[in-house]
């Protein structure tokens, strides 16, 4: 009968199986891998979705501000029904094609279109009129997205 100790007075086997039980096995590491594989894909996702979101504002807000422009500008036109002058008729604002303003370079080809209502809303006094703007742009992906400002007015005083 051969004995299984070797000469620092330890067993073979009870040695082999300890250094078993410390290692992965195949599926462990298959499975480990898989799992680190998605939690980073989902991260990069995050990245990119954020950046698509950020561009997404840039022009919203450049077409916001086109908007709010175009109703400054009917804001700013006389409307005195006392001495017969009313030059906020829609004719006045026919649609206006615009670059959209953004800081990025090589990106100042997107163009957007504003639209302008005008619409009486009480032709008695006080008279007043609703002015819409809505500013059409076609967005980086290709889709077409819209923008609106809306304001009253009565007539100058």
């Amino acid at each position: 009968m051969t004995s299984c100790r070797s000469i620092d007075g330890t067993n073979r086997r009870a040695r082999a199986a300890r250094t078993n039980l410390r290692a992965f096995t195949l599926i462990e590491v298959v499975v480990s891998t898989f799992i680190a594989a998605i939690v980073i894909g989902r991260i990069i996702l995050g990245y990119v979705q954020s950046a698509n979101r950020t561009e997404w504002s840039g022009y919203s807000l450049a077409a916001q501000a086109l908007a709010t422009q175009r109703l400054e500008q009917t804001r700013a036109t006389k409307w005195d029904p006392e001495r017969g002058l009313d030059e906020l008729i829609q004719s006045n604002f026919p649609p206006q094609i615009t670059i959209l303003d953004l800081p990025v370079v090589n990106t100042n080809a997107t163009q957007a279109t504003n639209f302008t209502t005008i619409s009486w809303i009480q032709t008695n006094p006080p008279m007043l009129k609703l002015i819409r703007v809505d500013c059409v742009w076609r967005g980086p992906r290709g889709r077409v997205h819209t923008n609106t400002a809306a304001n009253y007015r009565t007539p100058d005083t």
